[in-house]
């Protein structure tokens, strides 16, 4: 669906639906300052205020390309999860000195959110477009509170640390989630945040009713199936910089090292996620290559029962970003699972599309880890391109030691 520029100011917001934008050159054609009363024509971050004296935001736009390396926003479809950088993304200025005070306004927000005292009212509503790609039309993505049941206080807002240009500065990343909206989004609401906050809720969509009523626990997701999709090798290797750096530095340790980065992927995977425990690397394999074999570890934290621990296999490989995992590769993995186990491929490069196809049509049980998820564990793990030399070198100790054994 897609709403022309002329009639912009008497559409309402419908997910998903495309709004173009102008033919004229220059900002005159920006959809946002014509869709969104009171918004902005320029910037990721557009706060709307209310006109009640107040000082607080009426409503919020969040507008992005989804496809910075650099910054990569992402929603998960499937869980209705938003991820979204702030707006401290150069060198020299701390974290909540921004021009935008884009920072500010998210620490506004989640202080809000994780506060007792009523002032989750305070909390504006989010609505996230994303640019086509065509000229200056933008697709809604949908209404969004902060904040998701499934994340704890502690991780839907976090200060992390980003090195540019040997400079180093701190940014957030926010976690929201897009609402159930169900029905078009009223364009008097609109209006109504910011000329009459007080009675807005009357025009609001009840999922966000819902969440200024019960907060966190009161978000209702916009849930959406996938079809089983193959990945292309852009969204497998995307990263930023840094982790374009600690990459490279990964494939040039493990270059002259056949059996090396199967200890590091070992490492990589429990830091990925802690139920992977105890693996132990098995014998090389006539074609050099060598497996880990460990377990997924399922259970409460009460040591009253046993947990559940499941066989799996680990298969690594230290690629360069233009040298594929193919089909034969992957055969191999899929030929050593045992009965009840799944198998895990590793590797600093990416997954061809035959073989990534193969195992989404087959319902093989493989779990696939591509670059762009190594530098996202690299980056949780406070792992940089300033201290991975240590890493990888108390990680080629260790494995020393244990073979010594």
């Amino acid at each position: 669906m897609k709403v022309v520029f002329e009639n912009l100011q008497s559409a309402d917001l419908v997910v998903d639906t495309v709004y173009e934008g102008g033919k004229d050159i220059g900002k005159g054609s920006d959809v946002l300052h014509k869709l969104m009363p009171g918004c902005s024509n320029s910037g990721g971050f557009r706060k709307v205020m209310r006109k009640d004296g107040s000082g607080l935001p009426a409503y919020v736009v969040l507008y992005t390309s989804m496809s910075e390396l650099a910054w990569p926003d992402f929603l998960d479809e499937e869980t209705g999860i938003f991820r979204y950088y702030g707006d401290n993304r150069i060198p020299g200025r701390s974290l909540l000195d921004t021009p935008r005070k884009g920072n500010q306004l998210l620490e506004f927000v989640f202080d809000c959110l994780n506060s007792r005292d009523g002032s989750i009212k305070n909390i504006p509503p989010f609505f996230i477009f994303k640019k086509t790609g065509h000229g200056w039309d933008v697709q809604f993505l949908g209404l969004a509170a902060p904040g998701n049941p499934k994340l704890s206080p502690d991780k839907d807002l976090v200060a992390f640390w980003r090195t540019m240009d040997e400079k180093r500065f701190q940014n957030y990343e926010a976690y929201f989630t897009v609402l159930d909206t169900c029905e078009p989004i009223d364009r008097r609401w609109l209006n109504a945040l910011i000329y009459n906050h007080g009675d807005s809720l009357q025009y609001a969509p009840p999922t966000w009713v819902r969440f200024i009523n019960q907060g966190r626990n009161g978000i209702v997701p916009l849930i959406s199936k996938k079809i089983p999709k193959v990945p292309d090798k852009y969204a497998q290797l995307q990263c930023d910089n840094e982790g374009m750096l600690c990459l490279d530095r990964i494939r040039s340790h493990y270059s002259s090292n056949a059996y090396g980065f199967e200890r590091c992927a070992q490492d990589l995977l429990e830091k990925m996620d802690e139920h992977f425990q105890d693996f132990s690397l098995t014998r090389p394999w006539r074609d050099g290559g060598r497996d880990a074999l460990g377990y997924y570890v399922i259970g409460s934290s009460s040591k009253a029962n046993y947990p559940l621990r499941i066989d799996c296999a680990l298969e690594a490989k230290c690629y360069s970003q233009d040298n594929s995992v193919g089909v034969k590769e992957m055969s191999r993995l899929i030929s050593r699972i045992r009965y009840r186990q799944f198998g895990i491929m590793m590797t600093t490069s990416f997954v061809h599309k035959q073989a990534y196809e193969e195992v989404i049509t087959d319902g093989h049980p493989i779990l696939i880890v591509t670059a762009a998820d190594i530098a996202r564990i690299l980056r949780q793990n406070s792992i940089v391109f300033n201290n991975i030399d240590e890493w990888l070198d108390s990680l080629d100790r260790s494995d020393y030691a244990r073979v010594r054994k």
